[in-house]
């Protein structure tokens, strides 16, 4: 049996994408061969609840680093995987060479900004100095952590959770309105304001905007000097609402620049929308010029959508594709991938 420490949040409203990925993770883990342990603030996900050799440690409103840690080291872990950035990583790693444990860490880089000059956050690159194992999420990443980390990584997707993200029935009435959606969070970097742009172009169509943050009232600001009535700012949705809103929506805008492999992509193929985002991050998600379009400039971004808006045709032979597409990207299969990485770090740290 390997125990598995991670920290990371099993709870089931919490959609942060780190946290998503983890959840799908250890619901599919096999528990007869791992037990695992992680953290929880409120109601945890059932599948997690329910699964057998886990245990959830309550993340309390202080003191959370102490008391973790010293449950870490009352059970240590065989893996501490995906480590953050915080005081608990940071305590259990320096412990971790002090008295010399044989917890393999498996650390996994999703964060974007690797493409940018600035070099690597310290944080990061102590993470990925002292793993035993080192993954990221997508091809280009794992390329970006060889060249200016000097650590090679695996692969390892996120995956799409087909309980929510499915395609819908397309046979909508021919009156209508043609739905352009964006989901994310409503920060300077996901550039919602872009968003708000087209639809002062495209008045004609539904511009719904998902998500919460700090740039909001700055959208609706910019929304009413436009006279924009055809955008709608939803807030903070839940999975299975995002899932919805996608299923109803004709095409999925993204003009975010700050990414790793943004999951939200894959959802909107895996509900059959046709994709518009940026090149920057190389999203694998997306296959440019088959299930949607990868822009390298705003130019080309807003002339992308304008193809879509204009071609019917073009949206639905996309649609098809994305749907192709998405299942490349099965939690399952991709589950049994991280079994294969725990077990094997698990078996090297041990040998030392």
């Amino acid at each position: 049996m390997i125990t598995i420490f991670t920290p990371s949040f099993a709870d089931e409203c919490d959609t942060n994408a780190q946290n998503l990925t983890v959840k799908e993770v250890v619901a599919r883990l096999a528990p007869e061969k791992f037990r695992v342990v992680m953290l929880y603030e409120d109601t945890p996900d059932p599948r997690i609840a329910a699964r057998l050799n886990t245990r959830l440690l309550r993340w309390r409103r202080r003191g959370n680093a102490l008391r973790i840690l010293a449950d870490i080291l009352r059970h240590v872990p065989d893996v501490y995987f995906f480590p953050r950035e915080g005081p608990l990583d940071a305590a259990f790693l320096t412990l971790r060479r002090i008295l010399h444990l044989k917890t393999a860490v498996v650390t996994y880089i999703v964060s974007g900004g690797l493409y940018n000059p600035e070099p690597p956050r310290t944080t990061m690159m102590r993470n990925v100095r002292e793993a035993d194992s080192v993954f990221a999420n997508c091809n280009y990443l794992s390329a970006l952590v060889r060249e200016r980390m000097g650590r090679e990584a695996g692969v390892r997707y996120d995956g799409i959770d087909t309980r929510f993200f499915f395609p819908g029935d397309k046979t909508t009435p021919t009156d209508k309105k043609l739905t352009m959606l964006f989901a994310g969070s409503l920060r300077s970097y996901k550039r919602a304001e872009i968003v708000v742009r087209q639809a002062a172009r495209w008045p004609q169509v539904q511009f719904r905007i998902l998500g919460k943050g700090e740039e909001e009232q700055n959208c609706r600001r910019l929304a009413a000097d436009l006279g924009c009535s055809n955008v709608a700012f939803v807030g903070h949705v839940s999975s299975p609402q995002v899932g919805e809103e996608m299923r109803a929506a004709d095409i999925f805008f993204f003009p975010s620049i700050l990414e790793g492999h943004p999951q939200v992509l894959g959802q909107a193929a895996a509900c059959g929308l046709p994709v518009i985002a940026m090149n920057i991050y190389r999203p694998e998600y997306v296959v440019d010029g088959k299930t949607g379009f990868l822009a390298n400039s705003d130019e080309e971004l807003a002339a992308r959508l304008d193809l879509l808006v204009q071609q019917p045709e073009m949206r639905l032979s996309m649609r098809e594709a994305a749907i192709v597409h998405a299942r490349n990207y099965d939690w399952d299969k991709i589950t049994l991938q991280w079994q294969d990485a725990f077990e094997q770090a698990t078996m090297e740290r041990r040998k030392r």
